[in-house]
């Protein structure tokens, strides 16, 4: 027999559908979290009786926008841009934006709804929210870059304040990006709000660790979540999809921690190298160059695989960290074979629900993007509270409070697991714990 919270979410869900049609991700992404809060909507039927399950299901604020710009030659360009302000019930609006050209409304709120439970799981007073455009960067020249961030803030900056909405970089936006976007704010509002946007650069109000926090984060959270069965990330043998911010400092922290990343991928295909991935070199293809791994097959005399599956290389730990919906039912079925032990999301939504499911039925360790790859927007609350202070931390005591955070991270979604009777399912964890914080504000804050 149907339980009457299961009924109601079902109705909840049904209503999502039909008010928001076409939008694949948003639709997975709801699903997932209703899934678990039932036992949460079973002991606290109050949270559906005042409707917070449904408003946590509806954005506070959807922006869209067109980006006029026009590129090297003269000719006019016409990109669609997006903010959705999602829930501002723990502080203000908070996270990324993402130029590429998948990038749709759909996309922007998957992405917001997630960072909802994300920036709860941190501990720190950020609501959630996303943006961004399917403006393409790549093989774009700066100025032409430069000329869109500056028609996209031109519109967007009216929405935006350190006590407002706070936006950082994502797919498609690192410090480049980031630097035109806030010379643009500040030209328009004549304020130094250095608070306003996070992912600076160092010298103009950025923070130490945070291009690195998302990877390190993911990394940190692995090692505390192998502790578990009494194992760890040294001399593990580690795959990690994509090669880009979040990829590259994952990479670069599991050596640290005694791992060996083996492989990693672009939209071109995958490069294995045994002796372990050479992150000088990777940096210098991806960062500088802004080039392919196959160049970096070609640099280090190592295979270069086009197209294919990066999981089909046998590893201990893997982390798709490129983009949604990436790792499928059969890529789990070959990680399984392979004797995976553990796989860490670095993306967003990653793994499909059915991949999901299959590395959970297997008693592979599983964790959740929302929580392991909470340590990006983490370090942006940092960088905000130390530009709230006109401060500056060294790069060990902020890298301290980034392992400080995932940990309390980690052990908040286990404890949580555990409360509700699923031990060991960090999807239910990372949830429920982001769910009721945010669920007990908005019941606090009155029908809003």
């Amino acid at each position: 027999m149907v339980s009457p919270a299961v009924s109601r979410l079902e109705s909840l869900y049904a209503d999502v559908l039909r008010r928001n049609p076409g939008e694949d991700e948003f639709h997975q992404a709801v699903r997932e979290v209703l899934d678990s809060i039932v036992p949460v909507v079973e002991r606290r039927p109050e949270f559906v009786e005042a409707c917070v399950v449904s408003r946590v299901c509806e954005p506070e604020r959807q922006i869209i926008f067109r980006v006029p710009w026009t590129d090297d030659a003269g000719r006019v360009h016409i990109n669609r841009g997006f903010r959705v302000e999602f829930n501002s019930a723990l502080g203000p609006f908070k996270g990324g934006l993402r130029f590429h050209p998948s990038v749709y409304l759909g996309t922007i709120k998957f992405l917001g709804f997630e960072q909802i439970f994300k920036n709860s799981l941190t501990g720190m007073p950020i609501g959630g929210g996303k943006g961004g455009s399917d403006f393409d960067p790549k093989g774009r020249s700066d100025a032409e870059v430069m000329r869109f961030c500056q028609s996209f803030m031109t519109e967007l900056y009216r929405h935006l304040g350190e006590y407002t909405d706070v936006p950082a970089g994502d797919i498609g936006v690192g410090g480049r990006e980031i630097g035109y976007l806030f010379g643009q704010y500040k030209r328009i509002t004549n304020r130094y709000e250095s608070g306003v946007l996070t992912g600076k650069g160092l010298s103009w109000g950025g923070s130490q660790v945070r291009p690195e926090a998302t990877g390190y984060g993911a990394a940190f959270f692995a090692q505390r979540m192998l502790e578990t069965r009494g194992e760890s990330l040294d001399g593990r043998r580690v795959v990690v999809s994509g090669s880009g911010n979040v990829a590259t400092y994952a990479i670069e922290k599991v050596h640290q921690l005694g791992g060996r990343v083996v492989a990693c991928s672009d939209s071109e295909g995958y490069v294995v190298d045994e002796a372990g991935i050479d992150l000088d070199l990777l940096k210098q293809i991806k960062e500088v160059r802004r080039g392919r791994v196959r160049e970096y097959a070609e640099a280090r005399g190592v295979p270069f695989v086009p197209g294919g599956s990066v999981w089909d290389v046998p590893c201990d730990v893997a982390m798709p960290s490129a983009t949604q919906n990436e790792l499928h039912a059969g890529d789990a079925a070959t990680l399984v074979a392979n004797g995976c032990r553990a796989v860490v999301e670095g993306a967003n939504m990653p793994t499909t629900p059915e991949a999901t499911k299959a590395l959970q039925d297997c008693g592979v360790l599983f964790a959740p993007g929302k929580a392991a790859n909470a340590g990006g927007v983490a370090t942006s609350a940092l960088e905000m509270q130390q530009n709230a202070s006109r401060d500056s931390w060294t790069f060990e005591y902020t890298e301290q409070r980034l392992a400080e955070i995932m940990n309390q991270i980690h052990d908040r979604c286990a404890q949580t697991a555990q409360e509700y009777g699923a031990p060991g399912n960090y999807v239910v964890g990372a949830n429920i714990a982001g769910f009721v914080k945010v669920a007990d504000a908005m019941l606090a804050l009155g029908l809003i």
